[in-house]
């Protein structure tokens, strides 16, 4: 058990020494709270509604994973789905679905459409902050 505990601090410090300075091994981010991700799904599902459209809007964060998801009364039952894999499209290609549906059209990028949740169709939109570092996405 000892010789355990030295193997386990040995291997630590070995980790910590390699790395010239603790703070290049830890990276830090930014993220929507989710107030943030509520306001911006509501406003979507507001500007839909304006324009007589029923949908589901999802919020994501820059990992792809979901932190709102809201469908209005008569949407389809296919909505949830398909705004969630517009907002995973967008964070994993780091464009707007929008630009990326013209390149997935034909030609190199065309092999987009068999990568799995990719949805190379309008309706993805990158959130990002003020210097242009994502958060998240809306679809």
């Amino acid at each position: 058990m000892h010789i355990r505990l030295l193997s386990i601090l040995a291997a630590s410090a070995a980790f910590f020494a390699v790395a010239a300075d603790a703070e290049e091994a830890i990276v830090t981010s930014k993220s929507l709270t989710l107030e943030a991700a509520l306001e911006v799904a509501q406003g979507a599902l507001a500007a839909c509604r304006k324009d007589g459209y029923q949908i589901a809007v999802s919020v994501i964060d820059r990992g792809g994973n979901q932190q709102v998801n809201l469908r209005d009364r008569l949407a389809g039952p296919h909505t949830t789905d398909t705004a969630y894999r517009k907002a995973w499209t967008a964070v994993s290609f780091r464009t707007d679905t929008s630009a990326l549906a013209k390149t997935a059209e034909a030609g190199p990028a065309w092999a987009i459409r068999g990568v799995t949740n990719a949805l190379p169709l309008g309706g993805g939109v990158l959130i990002r902050d003020g210097d242009g570092t994502m958060l998240g996405a809306v679809g």
